[in-house]
């Protein structure tokens, strides 16, 4: 920042033609028009000097403090000098920040794997990335880091990419932080991709925040939606904040690549087209065993019996606070299993202890996109909303018109859900109404 001329601003009123630029320039207001001419209120005054510059009368000075030797004219010319050498250092800068942020194009996705099979939030990803490429007028890349997982390079064209960068190498062939960080940040130093957009998983959080340390650019965690802004270009990467009480939209603007993570189930992929031929670049990762800081020592698997497979369920029946208690989850039980679905809880329902927390959708829970989505007693706080509302269609069910979930919800049943949901257990058993339900989320799904 320019250094403030010292001093006091003065005026000499006799050359005042009326033209209120000083009035519209100065940044503080002390400047009105009295009679037709200038006044300055000396309390506000920060003898900025903005006023010197635009005044075409020569009817302001600056006059220095006493035992200095410059003249009125001599000072006002300083002050002009020194507001215009401050402007011309922030249009360079700005100039530079644009040139280097135009150095950066395409849309990168992280292709997760393991044991040679792809996570599906790779593939949704991919299809996010193709609808970001297409409004920035780029291409689609995918990062294929492994061993022996070539077969892997043309399933990500299939998905979306029109790139693929694939390095190959015995030192990828479990995932360690320090080798794929180095692989995917040589690449992004070599190459420079606009926006990079890894999974929210587990894996994902791990690289995501050491690769951004490396590059020393943002990373937005969690995204519920992606999309680009209009006016600057800037990625919007939306996600709720303070708890899930508010949905904070953030702008990456002065740095490269612009950084995401996206929870499963936020996205839709797109259509697998073996028609699709991606461009294949190999590069080398250049890093040796020796200079990995970990190492596996053997896998533990969880024991996938006793986990709820919430995330890529095709029907979810979930409990809120309006069960009143832990028994009304044996309603929900019974209609989940007549819908051939699993049971999903409120972060409500799992706050009073009533279920455990493998069960909660929501922000601070499992994002799902099912192709049914039953929510009996939720309210429908934006925490719970942000972390179903995709699903293809909603059902609401609750005894409060005035409910949030309704908001969302394809079809609402207002009224006593220990009424409802037997019934609607019934008929799914004996009346096919499963399959009418199916069928309505199909159509919604394809925009019928």
């Amino acid at each position: 920042m320019a250094r403030k001329p010292r001093g006091t601003l003065r005026l000499i009123t006799e050359k005042c033609i009326g033209c209120e630029r000083c009035v519209g320039e100065c940044p503080v207001d002390a400047i009105e028009m009295v009679d037709g001419v200038a006044v300055v209120d000396y309390e506000k005054c920060i003898v900025c000097g903005k006023c010197v510059k635009v005044c075409p009368t020569e009817v302001f000075y600056i006059e220095p403090p006493a035992g200095e030797a410059e003249e009125p004219a001599e000072v006002a010319e300083s002050a002009v000098a020194a507001i215009q050498a401050e402007e011309e250092r922030e249009r360079a800068a700005q100039e530079e920040l644009s040139r280097r942020l135009a150095e950066y194009s395409g849309v990168w996705v992280w292709v997760e794997h393991f044991k040679g099979e792809v996570h599906p939030v790779s593939w949704e990803l991919l299809g996010k990335a193709s609808e970001l490429a297409q409004a920035r007028g780029s291409k689609v890349a995918a990062l294929l880091l492994g061993h022996q997982v070539g077969h892997l390079v043309q399933e990500a064209g299939y998905h979306g990419a029109d790139i693929v960068y694939h390095i190959d190498d015995p030192v990828l062939a479990d995932y360690r932080t320090d080798p794929y960080t180095l692989g995917i940040v040589s690449l992004v130093r070599k190459y420079k991709p606009e926006i990079l957009l890894m999974g929210a998983t587990t894996t994902g959080r791990d690289l995501a925040g050491s690769i951004a340390t490396e590059l020393k650019t943002g990373l937005t965690a969690d995204c519920t939606g992606l999309d680009i802004d209009e006016q600057t270009g800037h990625l919007r990467q939306t996600r709720p904040a303070f708890g899930g009480n508010v949905m904070a939209t953030i702008l990456t603007q002065r740095h490269r690549p612009q950084m995401a993570t996206v929870r499963p189930r936020v996205m839709r992929a797109l259509p697998r087209d073996e028609s699709r031929v991606a461009q294949v670049i190999h590069e080398e990762l250049g890093m040796t065993k020796d200079r990995v800081r970990t190492r596996i020592v053997r896998w533990v698997p969880n024991d996938e019996s006793e986990l709820v497979n919430l995330q890529y369920a095709e029907v979810i029946v979930s409990g809120g606070r309006g069960l009143g208690g832990p028994e009304g989850f044996r309603v929900i039980e019974d209609l989940a299993d007549a819908l051939g679905g699993v049971v999903g809880a409120s972060r409500g329902a799992v706050d009073a202890g009533w279920i455990s927390h493998d069960h909660q959708v929501g922000q601070t829970g499992t994002t799902v996109r099912p192709r049914l989505y039953v929510a009996c007693g939720i309210s429908g706080a934006i925490q719970h909303r942000v972390g179903m509302e995709q699903s293809d269609l909603i059902v609401a069910i609750n005894i409060d018109p005035n409910a949030r979930i309704f908001q969302i919800a394809d079809f609402g049943i207002v009224g006593d859900l220990y009424e409802i949901v037997p019934e609607f257990a019934r008929q799914a058993r004996e009346e096919g109404l499963k399959d009418l339900l199916l069928g309505v989320a199909e159509s919604t799904a394809s925009g019928g």
